[in-house]
This record gives structure tokens, sequence and C-alpha cells, in this order.
């Protein structure tokens, strides 16, 4: 029994004594060995690996990208005016020493500095930039300052920064309403530019088709002027035609006329001696006026 219990105890020894002289390194990780608490040396080749049991102990970081997330904080741009930044930041450690010399074992030292480090970075480039450039296509110009700015005082705590971005920028609630108000303004002014633009248009389009109406008339008008003159003369030409055929029918259709235009309303009154010329007519038979033969021929060419 006792030699039993020797061999086990010699096992478990010796089995604890394997697992802490071996260990594996992933692709993702990359191992500083310490002993009594001073660096000794850095493993970044993935594999099995070897140490000194008991003595030497393994301090593990990450090669990966990692993840910083910054609280939102209110800067102050070159205008002047107040925003309200919440960023992120993404880093490497690629100096596990110097980061154990700097920092410590744990991710968590190294948080707390990327804090002050992103903060100050930010307040001195984006107090040089106007808001415009803040949020408009310049913000990847405005950002790659400020990563450069980070990572030159990261360098010494042995991480490299791989990208510092804006997550959100808001404006301050006191100053939100203002500028909607001052926005709204310009729009208000664009509108009425857009609208005056407008009516002086339509104005024009009017003018130009007023002038063109008044055109388009007078020119009907000469060419109306211009018909009614042909009209008439050729009116008076059949007239003075027909005149010259037979005065005394033309004389006679005339006085006609006359009795239509003094007879229509049927209440006129004329005050004239019985043997005045106006109604000769009435005392004339018609075949003293137009004869027989000639009616024939005139007829035709009288105007109806």
């Amino acid at each position: 029994m006792n030699k039993l219990a020797i061999i086990a105890g010699v096992a478990v020894v010796g089995l604890v004594t394997v697992a802490n002289t071996f260990f594996t390194v992933s692709q993702t990780q990359q191992v500083l060995i310490t002993q009594l608490g001073e660096p000794m040396r850095v493993i970044t080749t993935p594999g099995l690996q070897v140490k000194i049991p008991f003595v030497q102990n393994v301090i593990v970081f990450d090669r990966r990208l990692l993840d910083f997330d910054g609280a939102g904080e209110e800067v102050i741009l070159g205008d002047q005016r107040r925003l309200i930044v919440d960023s992120f930041t993404r880093f490497r450690i690629t100096d596990p020493l110097l980061f154990f010399q700097t920092v410590g074992a744990g991710e968590a030292g190294i948080r707390g500095r990327l804090n002050s480090i992103v903060s100050s970075a930010l307040r001195r480039v984006l107090g040089s930039e106007q808001l415009n450039a803040v949020l408009s296509d310049e913000r990847t110009r405005v950002m790659g300052r400020i990563r450069d700015s980070v990572n030159e005082e990261a360098r010494r705590f042995g991480i490299q920064v791989e990208d510092v971005r804006i997550r959100r920028a808001d404006l301050p609630d006191e100053n939100t309403q203002a500028i909607l108000a001052r926005m709204q303004s310009e729009r208000e002014r664009v509108a009425r530019e857009v609208r005056a633009e407008g009516a002086e248009q339509a104005q024009r389009i009017r003018a130009n088709a007023e002038r063109e109406r008044v055109v388009i008339l007078a020119t009907a008008e000469a060419d109306a002027a211009i018909l009614r003159g042909a009209g008439e003369q050729e009116a008076i030409r059949v007239f003075a035609e027909s005149f010259g055929r037979n005065p005394e029918f033309f004389r006679f259709w005339r006085t006609m006329q006359a009795y239509q235009s003094v007879f229509r309303e049927g209440n006129a009154r004329l005050v004239l001696t019985p043997d005045n010329d106006f109604f000769r007519f009435f005392r004339e038979t018609p075949d003293s006026v137009i004869e027989p033969a000639q009616e024939a021929t005139l007829f035709p060419v009288l105007p109806r």
C-alpha cells in the first residue's frame, strides 16, 4: 500500500510538473514569460512551448484587434461651436513586453489611458476644425489626424491604434433649437428667392404672350381691313357699273332702301309735303321706272 501511494503521489507530481512545463500558444495569442515577476521572453509563434515549472509564469495577450468605446464628451470646435462627440477606438498589442512594463498584465489599465489620450486628441484636433468639416466628407481627413495623434502617444505603451472613429456627433440641447431656427430661415430665404425667380419668369412669359397676341391681332385687323377695302372697292365698282347701265333704276333701288330704313319700326313720322320727291315712287308705277327688257339684265348684278 505504501508503494502504491508513493507511485500515485509521484505520478500526480509528474503530471502537475508536466502541466506546468508545457503550454500551447494559439494563433490569436502572444505570450510573455515571467520569472519571479521579471519578464524573461516573448513568444509569438503558435504551437507547443516549454517553460520552467513553478518558477516561470505565462501571461497571455490577445494579438487581435481590441475595442475601446469612449464616453461622450463635449468639445469646442474651431468656429466656437459646441459638439457632443461619442467615439470608439480599434487597437492591437504589438509589444507585449513594453505593454507589461508600462500598463501591466491586464487590458483594464490601457483602457483608462486610452480614454485620456483619445479625449485629448479629439479636443486638440477638433478645436482647429469647422463644424462643416466634421459633418461632411472631410470627416475622414479629420479622423485620420485624430488617429495619428492617438497612435503617436499610444506607441509608448506597446500598442498600435488602427482606427479612431466618431460614432455620434450631436449638438448640445441649448444650441439645437437655435441652429434649427437658422436652418429654417435659410430654407425660407431660398424659397423666397425661388418664388421671386418663378414670378419674374411668369411675368416675362405673360409679357411675351401679350406682345404676340397684340401682333397677331394687329396683323389680323390689317388683313381684315385690306379684305374689307377690297370688298368695298368691288362693291363700289359693281354699284358704279349698275348705275352706269341704268341710273334711274339705281335711284329707284336706293329709294327703296331708304323706305325700308325709315319705315322699319312702323311708327315713323315724316313731315313732308305730298309732292316731295321722296314719295314720288308712291305716285309712279314700277313700269315707268324699269322697262321689262332691262329687268333681266339689271337684277343679277345688284348686291343683296
